[in-house]
């Protein structure tokens, strides 16, 4: 047995062992501003820290107005304002405490938001994720071969970008409404799916899997995009994005430090935040401070990071590439 087959177990009881000794502590302050709560995390740093409280922050649909962001060291710090979707502060007690169990030792592992392979039955539905190139019509040629196939639609959510699509439809058994779990019916149709996807056009390989465990369906979103590289500018059609609403990234190295500094400027919209932190930790980057504003039609977000290694970005296309992978994330949501 190799000693990385006994590191990850180990790894897991470590954090665990400082989760305890350390619990993360979340307030709520409705009194230091009169137009925003401010929810203040405070806990153990770990990897993907911020990730899991913004993702936990977006499921509540809650609006991110500013943030404050520092985990350089041991302790994870931030400070979040945000108001409800019609602008008003927050009046729920439970805030708090769905953060609190997102960071504690109950805690779904970060390891586990990244695996993705084959065909898995979740406890209520067989979700199946689909990628390939976007065509006018494609979703209703899925849709039919699953309805032939017996299989019934719970729900689905579709992105495209670039003329790729990325897309997790949850189905059960059209008889029973249970998940299906054969492994011949499910080879079937990820086989249809995937002939389906390729169509006649696809320039780069479709791929139909499904996620293992509950993964975030709007993370997973954003993985397997950047998994089929809609990033790149290969494939941009001239004029199919606005110049006016095109993102401002920049990225820049801060010698003195040893920090990338990343700046963004972009129209304000809900999930932003969610979307630039997700991309950054997919891209193996870790957030060490940021300063977030949105306030106003437009939205500036400032990252400070390094690669999981500890180094700063060094090369001119790792920098275009942190680029055009941001602007790939802020578009993706806002296609049409």
């Amino acid at each position: 047995m190799d000693c990385w087959s006994l590191s990850l177990p180990l790894d897991d009881e470590f954090e665990k062992l400082v989760n305890r000794m350390n619990p993360p502590r979340v307030t709520i302050d409705n009194d230091s501003s009169t137009k925003a709560t401010l929810i203040k995390v405070d806990s153990a740093n770990k990897r993907g820290s911020l990730l899991e409280v913004v993702q936990v922050l977006n499921d509540l649909n809650l609006i991110i107005r500013r943030a404050y962001i520092s985990s350089d060291g041991e302790w994870f710090m931030d400070v979040f304002h945000v108001t409800d979707q019609r602008g008003n502060k927050l009046s729920e007690n439970d805030v708090a405490e769905r953060i609190q169990q997102s960071l504690g030792p109950r805690a779904r592992s970060f390891r586990s938001l990244k695996r993705s392979v084959g065909v898995q039955a979740a406890e209520e539905h067989t979700t199946i994720e689909l990628t390939g190139r976007d065509r006018p019509g494609l979703l209703s040629e899925v849709f039919a071969v699953l309805t032939d196939l017996k299989c019934n639609v719970v729900a689905a959510e579709v992105w495209t970008h670039n003329s790729r699509m990325a897309s997790v439809v949850y189905i059960t058994d059209e008889a029973t409404g249970f998940p299906i779990d054969d492994p011949d019916r499910l080879g079937k149709i990820k086989q249809l799916l995937l002939f389906v996807l390729k169509g006649d056009r696809d320039k780069r390989s479709a791929n139909t899997a499904v996620s293992v465990g509950s993964t975030h369906k709007e993370r997973r979103l954003h993985q397997m995009m950047y998994a089929d590289r809609d990033y790149d500018r290969d494939d941009l059609d001239c004029g199919s994005t606005s110049d006016r609403r095109k993102p401002l990234v920049t990225v820049e190295n801060c010698a003195d430090k040893g920090y990338t500094v990343v700046n963004l400027r972009s129209p304000d919209r809900p999930k932003l935040l969610f979307d630039t932190v997700c991309t950054l930790t997919d891209m193996q980057y870790v957030v060490y401070h940021a300063t977030v504003i949105a306030e106003g039609p437009e939205a500036s977000q400032e990252y400070y990071i390094r690669h999981v290694d500890g180094s700063p970005i060094s090369s001119e296309a790792e920098r275009q590439r942190v680029i055009h992978c941001l602007e790939a994330a802020i578009r993706r949501r806002t296609s049409e």
